[in-house]
């Protein structure tokens, strides 16, 4: 008969056996793994007039929002097996009357956490809600 010991060990060969099964069903997720995306779907807040608008821009065009002139330089998300993220790099200058345009905010949001890499200005939020339209789509096929 086996003793107290050869039991415990016995369970925990069973438990890490059982663990490894486990493990190995599920695929690895790779960090390094994105989609390169050529529309950026935004959303603005204009604080003042409590309005919410939707904004979609072209990785490499410049799109205005209020005072604010917004150029994507690129859109990335996640494929639809890994967590949802889409991450956008932007750069957002404020053009005031008669002045040069100044460099509010330059690099990149993510939808999944907008406060992480965020605008602060005292009249716009702006935040990224999503990447579309593959890069390197099929002929006919767009996200």
């Amino acid at each position: 008969m086996p003793g107290p010991r050869q039991s415990f060990a016995a369970w925990g060969v069973a438990l890490l056996l059982l663990l490894a099964l486990s493990l190995a069903a599920v695929p690895p997720v790779r960090a390094d793994t994105w989609i390169e995306e050529d529309t950026a779907v935004l959303q603005g807040l204009d604080k003042v007039t409590a309005r919410i608008s939707t904004i979609e821009a072209k990785v490499g065009d410049t799109v205005h929002f209020g005072t604010l002139d917004i150029t994507v330089r690129a859109c990335r998300k996640h494929p639809p097996e890994e967590p949802p993220e889409s991450v956008a790099f932007l750069e957002i200058r404020e053009k005031k009357a008669e002045a040069t345009p100044a460099l509010l905010f330059s690099g990149w949001m993510f939808a999944s956490s907008p406060a992480l890499s965020a605008l602060e200005h005292p009249v716009y939020d702006l935040w990224v809600v999503d990447c579309k339209n593959p890069v390197n789509a099929p002929a006919g096929k767009s996200g």
